[in-house]
């Protein structure tokens, strides 16, 4: 054999050990066999599914979404009857869902912001008090704080005659919170639009004042300005169209009250539960946040003449919020998937509703379940994109 064609016969060999031991090439290979194993996979399942289905003459469908429902929802945030579809249903269940999910973000952010700062307060007291709340509601399971709120507390409230009163025509007994219903007139609707339009000025402004500080070094109180536009566009509009809102207030007729809006105690009790619960953790996480910001910022900030509170606003908290709120995320996804567990105080959440009337009334639990499974996690996956997005605002970015 020449020299030629031993070069030859090795350019083969060499081009595939190349290939082999490329580390990118041999990635993209190993990948592209576990995707198609996973592919073949769902296959097979789907397959045995559909054949075990028609071995069993078990209809397979979405068809049953158009069907009468039949049932009745205690809490319905849109127009829903005994004759309404299970498509309609499942709208309810989804926006009670949400609704609990977003409430309970809100209190449960608040409450462990204040509760994480209180218990590195000087405070003997406040300190120990946020360590007592936090050490003992988050050693308690979630379904049984539920229970409490739900059967020890609300439900021994007296009834609505002797039932608490409240400012603004409210009373609180064991029916509920009845509060007036706020009827919108002619023209609200402008008053609606105009507060995400004074939502873009303020941000507008926001970024003016960023500019311009970067460029002359002159500050703006953004802050002051754009709640003035936010809170005061609204209310002169609201003023110049003549209050176009009005309320029906409730009356006590017989044994309940007719007229206004009820927050039912399952709504309630799931507030208080979820958020009391999820706000030890939260509280947690902001502790570990501000411990992690250097004790000299707020030493510097002192010898610049700022105050606690404005060190803790200004200096503490901007920086901790970058430790913060990658774990934050996590209790925002806890905690909506928590809320599936109002099922066992009655709340008709998305898995009361849908996965629990709709699914025994239809028998389409392979339906049923996977809708409720791609539900929660487009929930998931939303809450997690939000906060990814505002993360990467507040992320240190290295020049």
């Amino acid at each position: 054999m020449t020299l030629r064609d031993k070069t030859a016969d090795e350019t083969p060999r060499s081009w595939v050990r190349a290939v082999l031991y490329d580390a990118t090439i041999r990635g993209w290979v190993f990948q592209g066999l576990v995707l198609l194993a996973l592919i073949l996979f769902a296959v097979w399942v789907v397959h045995n599914t559909a054949a075990n289905l028609r071995a069993a003459n078990i209809p397979f469908g979405f068809d049953f979404l158009n069907m009468r429902a039949g049932f009745d929802i205690s809490q319905k945030p849109i127009d829903y009857t005994l004759d309404s579809s299970h498509a309609q249903a499942f709208k309810v269940g989804l926006l009670n869902t949400i609704i609990v999910s977003v409430l309970g973000i809100i209190l449960a952010t608040i409450i462990g912001f204040v509760v994480g700062i209180s218990r590195l307060s000087r405070n003997w007291l406040l300190a120990r008090a946020a360590t007592v709340y936090i050490e003992t509601l988050r050693n308690v399971p979630l379904l049984l704080q539920l229970l409490f709120w739900y059967k020890a507390v609300l439900s021994v409230l007296p009834g609505p005659r002797q039932g608490y009163v409240l400012p603004f025509s409210a009373n609180l007994s064991n029916r509920g919170l009845t509060m007036p219903r706020p009827i919108p007139g002619e023209g609200f609707e402008i008053v609606m639009w105009s507060v995400p339009v004074a939502v873009a000025l303020a941000w507008a402004i926001a970024r003016w004042a960023k500019n311009r500080q970067a460029a002359t070094g002159q500050s703006f109180p953004v802050f002051r300005a754009s709640l003035g536009i936010v809170v005061g566009l609204p209310v002169v509009l609201f003023v110049v169209l003549g209050a176009p809102l009005s309320f029906e207030i409730p009356e006590l007729k017989g044994f309940n009250f007719a007229g206004g809006m009820v927050v039912h105690p399952e709504l309630i009790a799931m507030l208080l539960g979820i958020s009391l619960y999820t706000a030890t953790f939260i509280a947690e996480t902001v502790r570990a946040g501000i411990l992690a910001v250097s004790t000299g910022q707020s030493e510097a900030a002192f010898s610049l003449g700022l105050r606690p509170r404005q060190t803790m606003r200004l200096i503490v908290v901007p920086q901790a919020m970058r430790v913060i709120i990658p774990p934050l995320t996590s209790q925002y996804l806890n905690l909506t998937k928590n809320s599936s567990l109002a099922l066992a105080i009655g709340y008709p959440d998305l898995v009361a509703v849908f996965a629990g009337s709709t699914l025994n009334i239809t028998g389409h639990a392979i339906e049923v379940i996977a809708i409720t499974m791609a539900v929660y996690l487009a929930l998931s996956l939303i809450t997690a994109a939000l906060m990814n997005w505002f993360n990467a605002r507040v992320a240190l970015v290295e020049r």
